[in-house]
């Protein structure tokens, strides 16, 4: 097998700073494009069952596709990009630690959602390019200070994306802080194994490895403890067609458009998820360290957004599985922790396989 290559270009400006693209990938296997800017997975082309290459997950074509997206005024959708400070959602944009109350920006309703209107995903990072034994990788590097968005420290965060020699994608965050603060990261990648701009997910059948998930009000944040995914449409344990029960009206569905919730995921194995689209043969797992997945259902992608095959997307055109911890976790006590204090690493990792299989895995 080829050894994977890793190249760069530059892919455009932001606010006069030079923005690059770096491709991780080997002939005929994966090939994931990966932005400094908002550290955005722009383009992962993968084989299908008859070995042709296709994109597998939503982006823009060029830079500036990325940059009108986040602006205030429009419409975020967080394409393939890093998020932090904290990713999901806290509840009224405040929070206590150690008896002092932060306040941060609100830009989803009465809440602050990916770290607020200026996040990760909005930020050139600095980049080192990475060869060795283990693949090939670019290392994303953002130092961002005390204050910004309203959190407390000065926290130094790298984000690692790596191919390894398994052509697996590995993504790897390391964050320290100067100050107590709290910390969510995770990639926002929304996924269509049938080929990107090639219409709903529906079709695809998904496995969650999670045996309870968490009910939410109607802004989205969790509401009372975690419940059993049993008798509801939130069950994936043994594979289920996204498409099969998102119209059901159930009040869960109802409240999100369809799903936008923490699962839950079972101790034990890192095994998080899987996903396969029947047309193409593509399987996707998932693996990560994380306690938590928000599975996103693609149910407010809009057709004015145009990806990069210049075909719209329109509602459920992608999927996003966010491995994270749970949402307003800074609000939850009863929820694993996302403090981060001076002296300790956040660390976590969470690993994408690409293969091919003629009928659905069994759970």
């Amino acid at each position: 097998m080829t050894a994977p290559e890793l190249t760069r270009e530059l892919f455009g400006q932001a606010d006069g700073t030079d923005v690059h693209r770096y491709t991780l990938g080997r002939p005929g296997g994966p090939v994931v494009r990966v932005l400094d800017y908002g550290g955005v997975i722009q383009s992962l082309e993968a084989p299908d069952r008859e070995g042709r290459l296709g994109n597998v997950v939503l982006g823009f074509a060029d830079l500036d596709g990325y940059v009108a997206n986040n602006r205030p005024e429009a419409d975020r959708v967080f394409l393939g990009a890093v998020i932090g400070r904290f990713a999901n959602r806290i509840a009224g944009g405040t929070f206590t630690l150690d008896g002092v109350q932060y306040r941060v920006p609100l830009n989803n309703g009465k809440n602050s959602l990916h770290g607020g209107p200026a996040g990760f995903d909005t930020r050139v990072w600095s980049a080192t390019e990475i060869r060795d034994g283990d693949g090939v990788a670019v290392r994303l590097t953002l130092v961002s200070p005390d204050g910004d968005q309203g959190y407390p420290g000065r926290l130094t965060t790298e984000v690692t994306y790596r191919l390894d020699p398994r052509d697996r994608l590995r993504i790897t965050y390391r964050a320290t802080t100067d100050a107590p603060t709290v910390v969510n990261l995770t990639n926002h990648t929304y996924w269509n194994l049938a080929g990107e701009g090639a219409g709903d997910v529906h079709e695809h059948r998904l496995e969650i490895a999670a045996s309870r998930f968490c009910p939410t009000g109607d802004d989205l944040i969790p509401a009372g403890d975690p419940v059993p995914v049993e008798g509801t449409p939130f069950d994936f344990r043994r594979g289920v067609p996204i498409g099969a029960r998102v119209g059901e009206p159930d009040p869960q569905l109802v409240i999100g458009q369809g799903y936008d919730h923490n699962w839950v995921l079972d101790d034990g194995a890192p095994f998080a998820a899987r996903a396969w689209d029947p047309g193409s043969g593509r399987l996707l797992t998932m693996w990560t360290t994380e306690p938590g997945l928000q599975f996103y259902s693609g149910n407010y992608l809009t057709a004015n957004l145009t990806g990069t095959s210049g075909r719209p997307y329109h509602r459920g055109a992608g999927f996003a599985l966010e491995a994270q911890h749970f949402p307003d976790s800074p609000n939850r006590p009863d929820f694993p922790s996302t403090v981060l204090r001076p002296g300790e690493v956040y660390h976590q990792e969470t690993v994408f396989a690409l293969t091919t299989a003629d009928e659905p895995p069994v759970a």
